[in-house]
C-alpha cells in the first residue's frame, strides 16, 4: 500500500509574514522507513511551492498514513 505523511506546517518569511497549512498530505516513497524527517518535509514544501526568502519552517502533528498516492510520478506525466 502507498504511504503518505499527514502534517501541519508553518513557514515564516525573512521579509515578514508567513503561511500555514493544516492536514497537508504528501506522498512518500514506500521504500522509506515509516518516517520522514521534519527537515526533509520542510525542504519539500519550500521547493514544491517555490517559496523565496524563507526563514523558519515548523512541522507539526506529523503522522504516516497508508493511503493511495494522488499525484502521478513525474516520468508518467511526460509524453514520450
Amino acid at each position: 500500500m502507498d504511504k503518505r505523511v499527514l502534517f501541519d506546517f508553518e513557514v515564516d518569511f525573512t521579509n515578514g509574514g508567513g503561511i500555514q497549512g493544516q492536514k497537508f498530505r504528501l506522498d512518500i516513497d514506500d521504500d522509506d522507513d515509516d518516517d520522514i524527517s521534519d527537515e526533509e518535509l520542510a525542504k519539500y514544501i519550500v521547493k514544491d511551492m517555490r517559496l523565496l526568502m524563507v526563514g523558519e519552517v515548523r512541522i507539526l502533528n506529523k503522522k504516516i498514513i497508508n493511503e493511495r498516492h494522488k499525484r502521478q510520478p513525474i516520468d508518467e506525466n511526460i509524453e514520450k
